[in-house]
């Protein structure tokens, strides 16, 4: 089976799991899990915050950092299609009591933009107090904000007093594709948060960055959202190998993606946006019939939306898998 689904269904290295074999564990919910207070501190510092807090998953990271900063009844502006808005079950408005105000077209917009969305201050309106920013951007097929665009978004939100908050569940492709470090990526930001469990390979876990008084309060929060885990060091010590040694290899995988894109536009099918990391959005009119024809060849992708197609390439898949899973596609086309 090659499963291009997502780059959640990696397995862990035998080196993974080692270390979470050997891992020292306490309480964590006492904060006396020494393999979690390590993973925090490293995490933090990689993206140069002053504190971070281990969660699930990114869902309940990005839902922390929204409840932390924000109050019921007001508005979070984020980019069309952001994960926040179409992948986390409505938790937005269920556990903060916050409307999403989506802009753009691709994910991206510019400060221009986030400016003009911003509500009057009165009494009729709801006060933007959040700007959630998503980079790598999964639903515009793992785009990357520019650089400057990102930053003068954050720096425009900050100047009409809103807080920034950056779903950086893939980050370090961002950072790995862009050049541009993790820490600069966060630097504008009041939170950040990051998956263990996505590109970096391990089996569960996210975190979130920023301040300690944001943290603080963030922390409050888990403990409401069910979110403490008591010896976490197991699965923490899966993450802190991630970091350790799952970045730099993150090239390859996007290398597998422009290799799938090429050859999947070869056998007449269309990709776009061209991946700029690992996420490959293909498109057919006949997409039931040939996610049904990849399927029985042992071929596993996602329909995004009527003929979309997502794969995402990860460390389980490497090019020969690539080139036997365009095969299947080819054969596929000529099937249906």
């Amino acid at each position: 089976m090659i499963d291009l689904r997502s780059d959640t269904v990696t397995k862990p290295t035998p080196a993974m799991r080692r270390a979470m074999a050997e891992a020292e564990v306490g309480d964590d919910v006492y904060g006396e899990d020494p393999s979690v207070n390590r993973l925090q501190e490293e995490a933090a510092r990689l993206v140069g915050k002053e504190a971070a807090l281990y969660v699930p998953t990114g869902t309940m990271a990005n839902q922390l950092a929204i409840r932390a900063q924000t109050s019921h009844g007001d508005v979070v502006l984020a980019g069309a299609g952001a994960h926040i808005l179409r992948y986390e079950s409505g938790a937005a408005a269920a556990l903060s009591g916050v409307q999403i105000k989506s802009l753009g077209v691709d994910g991206t917009f510019t400060a221009q933009q986030a400016t003009a969305a911003i509500p009057p201050r009165d009494h009729h309106n709801s006060p933007a107090t959040l700007v959630a920013l998503e980079n790598t951007h999964n639903a515009g097929g793992g785009s990357i904000w520019p650089i400057e665009h990102f930053e003068a978004v954050a720096a425009a939100a900050h100047e009409r007093g809103l807080k920034v908050h950056l779903d950086g569940a893939r980050l370090f492709n961002a950072a790995v594709a862009s050049g541009v470090p993790a820490a600069r990526w966060a630097a504008k930001c009041d939170s950040v948060s990051f998956c263990f469990s996505k590109g970096l390979g391990a089996p569960v876990g996210s975190i979130v960055c920023g301040s300690h008084v944001t943290i603080e309060r963030i922390h409050r929060f888990r403990k409401m959202f069910g979110g403490g885990m008591r010896q976490a060091g197991v699965i923490a010590a899966a993450a802190r190998y991630a970091l350790t040694n799952n970045i730099d290899r993150l090239e390859h995988d996007h290398a597998n993606a422009r290799r799938l894109a090429e050859g999947l536009e070869s056998i007449g099918l269309r990709v776009d946006p061209a991946p700029r990391t690992n996420i490959v959005l293909f498109h057919s009119d006949r997409d039931t019939e040939l996610l049904r024809a990849l399927e029985s060849s042992n071929v596993l992708v996602s329909l995004m939306r009527p003929g979309t197609f997502r794969a995402v390439t990860h460390m389980d898949v490497d090019s020969e898998a690539i080139d036997e899973a365009l095969d299947h596609c080819r054969q596929a086309l000529t099937a249906i």
